[in-house]
C-alpha cells in the first residue's frame, strides 16, 4: 500500500539536497502557514521547460561501461520520472536537485540541431554512431512540442551519419519517415527500454512512460519496417522485476527485437536516498528486502562505481540474474544480432550533398 505522502505521476517523491551546494533552504513554518491562508501553493507539481545555450552538444563517452563512443542530449532533465535513473545525479551540475527537480525542471537545447550540424560538417570529424539519450531519453513529453530530436535526425539523414536511438516512449514512430530513409543505409539502431511486463510496476518505476503494451508494439512496428531494434532490459533490480527476465526476452524477441541488453540496478550519488525513499513509501513493505538485495550485488553498498562491475554486479544475486540472461539469449535469441551501422557515406556527404568527383 502507497503511503499518503506519495505524489502521484512522479518517480521522486522529495528533492535531496544538491552536494555541491553549501547551503541547504528549507521552507519556513511561517511561510506554509501564510500560504495556506492565502490559499497559495508552496510549490508546484508542474513541469517547467527551461532553454538553456550549450556551445556544443556532441559528448565524448570515456566510460569503458557504457556500450557508445559519443553521445548528445537534446534535454536534460527527464520527466518520464524513472525512479532509478542514472542521469539524476547530472541535474546537479546545472544547480537542481536530482530528485524533483529533474522530472520538473527540464532544459531545453534549442540550437541543438545546429550545433550537431556544424560537428557533423568539421574537417577534423570522422563518422562515429552517436546515440541520441546516452543521458536523457530524446522522446520524452517534451519533444512533442519542441521537435528538437526531430531535426537532429534529419541533419543525420542529410550528412549521412550513423545515429543510435534509446527510448521508451512511443513517439519514436511519428518519425517513421525518417527512421525508413535512414534505414535504408543502415544508418540507424533504435534501442528500446523495457522494464517489466506488469503495469502496476511500471507506473510507480516510470510513472510517465508509455504503457509495456506500447512499447511492445513500437518494438514490432520498427522491425517490420526493417529498422534493427536492441531491447534494453534495464536495469534489473532484485525483488522488483528480476524474477521477469525470461519473459521479458520472449515478449520483447516475439516482437522482433534482433539482441538485448541488460544492467544491474546500483544507486550512485543522490540516486540512493531518492530511491530509498521512494520505496518506502510506494512498497514499504518490500523496502528492506530490496534495498538489502541491491546492497548485496555491489559489495554491500547501493553505490557502486567500479569499472567493469558496477553494472554487472557481484554475488550471489548478480550470478542467478547473469545466468537467466545465459538461458534467455539461448533460448529466445539463438541465430539473432544486431547489425552494425554505416559509417563510410558520411565522408561523401561532408558538405550536405553527395560528392561527385
Amino acid at each position: 500500500m502507497k503511503s499518503k505522502e506519495y505524489i502521484k505521476g512522479r518517480g521522486a517523491q522529495e528533492n535531496v539536497h544538491n552536494r555541491f551546494f553549501q547551503h541547504i533552504y528549507e521552507t519556513r513554518d511561517d511561510f506554509l502557514e501564510f500560504c495556506r491562508l492565502e490559499g497559495e501553493e508552496v510549490e508546484t507539481n508542474k513541469t517547467q521547460y527551461l532553454p538553456i545555450f550549450p556551445k556544443t552538444i556532441v559528448n565524448k563517452v570515456k566510460s569503458p561501461d557504457v556500450g557508445m563512443a559519443f553521445s548528445m542530449n537534446p534535454y536534460q532533465g527527464c520527466e518520464h520520472g524513472c525512479i532509478y535513473c542514472y542521469a539524476r545525479n547530472t541535474h546537479e551540475f546545472w544547480g537542481y536537485s536530482a530528485g524533483l527537480d529533474f522530472e520538473r525542471k527540464i532544459l531545453i537545447k534549442k540550437e541543438a540541431p545546429l550545433l550537431l550540424e556544424a560537428k557533423l560538417k568539421s574537417k577534423n570529424w570522422k563518422a562515429e554512431t552517436i546515440v541520441l539519450s546516452g543521458n536523457t531519453d530524446c522522446y520524452q513529453p517534451a519533444e512533442k512540442k519542441y521537435q528538437i530530436t526531430r531535426a537532429c535526425l534529419e541533419v543525420f539523414l542529410k550528412y549521412r551519419h550513423p545515429v543510435g536511438i534509446i527510448t521508451k516512449n512511443a513517439m519514436i514512430l511519428r518519425d517513421l519517415d525518417l527512421l525508413k530513409k535512414l534505414a535504408k543505409d543502415r544508418l540507424i539502431g533504435v534501442n528500446i527500454s523495457v522494464t517489466s511486463l506488469s503495469e502496476e510496476t511500471r507506473r510507480i518505476l516510470e510513472p510517465r512512460t508509455v504503457s509495456i503494451k506500447k512499447r511492445l508494439e513500437t518494438i514490432r512496428i520498427l522491425s517490420e519496417n526493417d529498422i534493427p531494434v536492441n531491447a534494453m532490459l534495464a536495469p534489473i533490480i532484485p525483488g522488483i522485476n528480476s524474477h521477469e527476465i525470461l519473459k521479458l526476452a520472449k515478449a520483447v524477441s516475439d516482437n522482433g527485437a534482433c539482441s538485448f541488453a541488460f544492467t544491474v540496478v546500483r544507486l550512485n550519488g543522490a540516486i540512493g536516498q531518492v530511491f530509498a525513499d521512494w520505496i518506502r513509501k510506494t512498497l514499504p513493505d518490500k523496502a528492506d528486502k530490496v534495498l538489502h538485495q541491491i546492497a548485496e550485488c555491489h559489495d554491500g553498498h547501493l553505490n557502486d562505481s567500479r569499472f567493469g562491475i558496477r553494472g554487472r554486479g557481484e554475488g550471489k544475486i548478480a550470478t542467478q540474474i547473469h545466468d537467466l540472461m545465459k538461458l534467455a539469449r539461448r533460448t529466445y535469441f539463438k541465430d539473432k544480432t544486431f547489425p552494425g551501422l554505416n559509417k563510410e557515406l558520411h565522408a561523401a556527404y561532408k558538405d550536405g550533398q553527395l560528392k561527385l568527383f
